[in-house]
């Protein structure tokens, strides 16, 4: 299968039937058109979630408007089957994820280099909704004691200005590495 990118907003396209590739080689490409929420889900390993429920690197890639990938440092966490994110309103991330929710978010400890996972899949959700209460938690965490995102993390002269969104991501694809093990598991 030969995917591409999506004609419209909110589908990732697929091609059926075949057609000359370059140089003459023939590619087999399908014609159904499915929809992120056609993507199956995918479950993050339990040896590997302690990577994503606030791991000490984290970096979120969302598609530009031109199709370029755009990749920024965030905190993230784990609810259910979710990863979630958080972002401010009319950041550059969140307009992508607005536009396309398809992201991909990489997540390691610097030092276990060797183990790694990485999460493709959806925003299933956007909200302002508990986004700064979910900002608050993910500080504590990383802080490792109570301390509020505006005025302890950040100053707060941004909480005037800056608008917390909380981002669910429903993973539709994992690889998760760990070659520090005797079996290379993957």
């Amino acid at each position: 299968m030969l995917w591409h990118l999506p004609a419209t907003p909110g589908t990732l396209g697929i091609d059926s039937g075949w057609r000359p590739a370059s140089r003459g080689v023939e590619m087999p490409v399908t014609t159904e058109r499915l929809t992120h929420e056609d993507r199956p889900p995918a479950e993050i390993p339990a040896t590997f979630r302690d990577l994503v429920e606030c791991p000490p690197v984290a970096a979120l890639t969302t598609v530009m408007p031109v199709g370029a990938p755009q990749t920024s440092v965030v905190w993230c966490d784990v609810e259910g089957p979710l990863v979630r994110v958080n972002t401010m309103r009319g950041f550059q991330k969140e307009r992508n994820m607005r536009r396309n929710p398809r992201v991909t978010l990489l997540c390691y400890d610097p030092h276990e280099p060797l183990r790694y996972v990485e999460v493709r899949g959806t925003v299933v959700e956007m909200t302002e909704d508990g986004a700064g209460r979910h900002l608050d938690e993910l500080a504590s965490k990383y802080a490792g004691r109570p301390i509020r995102y505006f005025g302890d993390a950040i100053p707060a002269r941004f909480a005037e200005t800056e608008i917390p969104v909380l981002c669910r991501i429903q993973p539709t694809h994992v690889v998760a590495v760990d070659a520090t093990s005797h079996d290379g598991a993957r």
